[in-house]
């Protein structure tokens, strides 16, 4: 039988006309194990913390400075990195450490295909909205976003920016708590 619980043994007899019944049935009482209460509330002396971004979440975690007198700024943990080309537009979420960790781009089928143009003011904007979801999705609440001077005064990058706000992200991630 599949489904057989821990404390009950049933036997069961399969008729065609009257379903299931049962032909016997026993009991056996549940072993409680002996547990110390002293033991049970004994701390380990040594904690390994196997989620790497919890340092980041509390605001505790080590941000890269790099030089003084390069830009943009490797102080972040998270930075949001829009790439514009002649047909295409692509967003990402990139880790202090360099790799990707979310990106949403007019390359995509299922964006695609709900835009006219790939390149225009609504695609920025619709692809802030599938990156501030995929974001949010991922646990990545806060992102630095560093445009070039040209960039921030682009109406497609202002839309993109607005867009991430609106669904939930900030463009700004806290300040680092010193101990």
């Amino acid at each position: 039988m599949a489904l057989r619980s821990r404390f009950w043994a049933l036997s069961v007899c399969r008729n065609p006309e009257f379903g299931f019944a049962a032909l016997s049935t026993s009991s056996k009482a549940a072993v409680k194990p002996e547990v110390d209460p002293v033991d049970n509330e004994a701390v380990a002396p040594e904690f390994t913390n196997r989620n790497p971004r919890n340092l980041e979440l509390l605001a505790v975690a080590r941000k890269e400075r790099g030089w003084g007198t390069v830009w943009p700024s490797r102080e972040f943990w998270h930075r949001l990195r829009v790439i514009r080309t002649q047909h295409h537009i692509e967003a990402f979420v990139e880790h202090l450490n360099g790799r990707i960790v979310v990106s949403a781009s007019t390359r995509e089928w299922a964006i695609k295909k709900h835009l006219y143009r790939t390149t225009n003011v609504v695609a920025c904007e619709s692809i802030g909205r599938v990156l501030a979801e995929r974001c949010l999705r991922a646990g990545i609440n806060f992102v630095v976003c560093q445009p070039t001077p040209w960039e921030a005064a682009s109406d497609s990058i202002k839309q993109l920016q607005s867009a991430m706000t609106e669904g939930g992200v900030v463009l700004q991630e806290p300040r680092r708590i010193y101990q």
